[in-house]
């Protein structure tokens, strides 16, 4: 195999497809990134057998044939000075070289035999608007669960109707919920529950992609998003997702405003001494909001703002991160929080209903 390509399009493609790369695996293989040249085009895929990625390149075969780069051919090709790169292997050789001016690497590698058969890519999908997908995953994703002890809470799920998509992802300390306008979707529902890792890439695919839209392919074991022609497969956790309409209380005792920003400027001030498990307190009384943190090794801090509160005082405590994150997650200017009292959860939205992020709060002591 020899092909030729701009040295920034190889890094680009390596460094999205090499997320896919496992890097806990016995299988040493599966932490390398997969170049096939051939009938005219060349693909560069990875796997660690649960999430899967390919892409094009766009390069100058001189000669069809395939092989497995190290990882660190990614970082190799990042440093190159700026202009072509050639790749070149022989087959049955355990090396492969790339070189770009006058810098030369050779490498050892894996033979494209080792590398797994890839998931086929078959069956019609539903095509989505590709910032009606990020605007999703961007504020869902990150309430997903990192532990894999409970599989069920590490996905997103994911559920089409005819004119909608609703993601949903819960850490059981924190819900986020965004629901998104589409048109052509499925006319019964359809629900998936996806790694919420596999999303998170999603974002990362559709931009080196550059598509406007995307399709979503759905079967019972697999989904795969189609951009353009990148694709990303992954397999659905089997499990049952709680059914978070129920967690979300349909009544508050207090619905609050505050201009994010302002709201987003406390939190990120004050949440400097809320480290661990130190929970930020939200002390309301009449017309005003104080914000506070006390920790035994840092000091104390309090910021107050104003806000249309009335009634008893009324003091709740939240991880600091996870609201901020809640905030920051806000469409638009205004932040609604909606409370009952200090030991049930509190509901953040914007100006509509679109996103919603509920968050249990932290008992307060003294």
């Amino acid at each position: 195999m020899r092909l030729t390509c701009a040295k920034e399009d190889l890094a680009a493609v390596l460094s999205v497809v090499g997320r896919a790369t496992s890097t806990k695996s016995t299988v040493p293989v599966l932490g390398n990134v997969l170049i096939e040249a051939k009938d005219g085009s060349v693909i560069v895929a990875a796997t660690d057998m649960e999430l899967s990625l390919r892409a094009p390149l766009i390069a100058t075969i001189e000669e069809s044939g395939s092989v497995v780069l190290p990882r660190l051919a990614t970082d190799i090709v990042r440093s190159m000075s700026v202009g072509p790169v050639v790749i070149e292997h022989r087959p049955g050789e355990g090396v492969v070289s790339l070189s770009s001016g006058a810098s030369a690497f050779t490498l050892n590698c894996h033979q494209a035999s080792e590398f797994p058969e890839l998931p086929s890519d078959v069956g019609e999908g539903i095509r989505l608007p590709a910032a009606t997908i990020l605007a999703a995953t961007e504020r869902v994703t990150k309430a997903a669960s990192r532990d894999d002890t409970r599989p069920v809470l590490t996905g997103v799920l994911v559920r089409l109707e005819t004119d909608s998509l609703t993601m949903a992802a819960t850490d059981s300390y924190r819900l986020a919920v965004r629901r998104g306008a589409i048109t052509g979707g499925p006319s019964e529902p359809v629900e998936a529950l996806i790694p919420a890792r596999a999303l998170a890439e999603a974002q990362r695919v559709l931009a080196l992609a550059g598509a406007d839209e995307a399709e979503l392919v759905l079967t019972e074991t697999q989904c795969t998003l189609r951009a353009g022609d990148v694709r990303l497969t992954t397999r659905l956790i089997d499990g049952q997702f709680p059914d978070y309409r129920q967690l979300i209380p349909e009544r508050f005792e207090h619905e609050l405003q505050f201009n994010r920003v302002e709201l987003l400027g406390v939190l990120t001030r004050i949440g400097v001494l809320a480290q661990r498990n130190t929970p930020v307190r939200m002390s309301f009384s009449d017309g005003q909001l104080t914000v506070s943190a006390v920790s035994d090794q840092l000091g104390e801090g309090r910021e107050s703002l104003p806000v249309a509160f009335s009634g008893d005082p009324l003091e709740i405590g939240f991880n600091v991160e996870f609201l901020r994150a809640g905030v920051d997650s806000i469409e638009g200017d205004t932040v609604r929080l909606g409370i009952i009292s200090p030991l049930r959860p509190g509901l953040l939205r914007g100006e509509s209903d679109d996103f919603r992020y509920l968050l249990m709060p932290i008992r307060l002591s003294g």
